[in-house]
């Protein structure tokens, strides 16, 4: 009898075992898929995705073809601008600077000329490179959030100086450096 029991014994530990290593593999059957959200494309992603101030709403995907209009209008402006000003400064640096027979006043006005023309390329293709980083920010989905400290700029002063990267705080302590 006892070793019936020994036998019966050894059974249920080998069937315990067996159903063990088999348990795994019931477990291992996919999980009922969750219901995820679905993935919003385009411009609806985006604007879903940037930063906005407490007080104010989402961005439309209607405000942010307006944005991206504006930039877009403004590059073209700028290449233009540019185009135009390096032709300008091509001519005045042809001239000569010291010119035969020119007194004191027509040399300075034309290094003034030069100078003058020169901060105008500076400045538009600065603006140019501004506008291209705003469209770039507004691609990867940081449009909208402060390059200091991380909080959003704001709807309002977004689309009024679209290529702002700096929230009003952080923009006034840089003016005061």
């Amino acid at each position: 009898m006892a070793a019936k029991k020994a036998t019966a014994t050894k059974k249920a530990v080998t069937t315990k075992k067996t159903a063990a290593k088999k348990t795994p593999a019931k477990s291992s059957k996919k999980a009922p898929a969750k219901k995820t959200p679905t993935k919003k494309t385009g411009a609806a992603a985006t604007a879903a995705r940037l930063a906005v101030r407490e007080d104010e709403s989402p961005w439309t995907a209607a405000e942010l073809k307006g944005v991206r209009a504006d930039l877009n209008a403004e590059i073209e402006r700028l290449q233009a601008e540019i185009s135009s000003s390096e032709s300008d400064l091509t001519e005045f640096l042809k001239e000569p600077v010291d010119g035969a027979g020119d007194d004191q006043a027509d040399a300075g006005a034309k290094s003034f000329e030069r100078e003058h023309e020169l901060s105008l390329v500076e400045g538009a293709r600065i603006g140019l490179a501004q506008n291209r980083h705003a469209l770039e920010r507004l691609e990867d989905g940081s449009y909208g959030t402060c390059e200091s400290c991380g909080n959003p700029i704001g709807k309002l002063r977004l689309q009024a100086y679209p290529r702002a990267t700096l929230c009003m705080s952080c923009k006034s302590k840089q003016e005061r450096r």
